[in-house]
């Protein structure tokens, strides 16, 4: 399991990202940090997204509760797409009849 994992301070340390922004986004929900003893791990499935909010965070100067709200909007968007998607082809269906 522990190969899935990479500690926050090898994270912070090879990216150049502050440890409390990584436990912030933690705390918000944003990515999963697991705690094993003294030591904070994040999973590998996190780092994509991880990445991505760093980049809105130092490149783009957007705080973590912006972050938040893109996260949330950006979850809304393909909650939306995926319906739009649904009745595309439930129309397709009844078009063809």
């Amino acid at each position: 399991m522990e190969s899935d994992l990479v500690t926050l301070e090898e994270y912070s340390i090879h990216y150049k990202v502050e440890s409390f922004f990584v436990e912030e986004l933690g705390e918000l929900g944003l990515i999963r940090i697991i705690q094993k003893e003294e030591k904070k791990y994040i999973p590998f499935e996190s780092l994509p997204e991880l990445e991505s909010y760093s980049r809105m965070f130092y490149e783009l100067d957007i705080n973590t509760a912006g972050i938040d709200a893109i996260h949330n909007l950006l979850n809304r968007i393909r909650t939306l797409q995926e319906e739009m998607t649904e009745l595309r082809n439930r129309l397709r269906f009844y078009e063809i009849e």
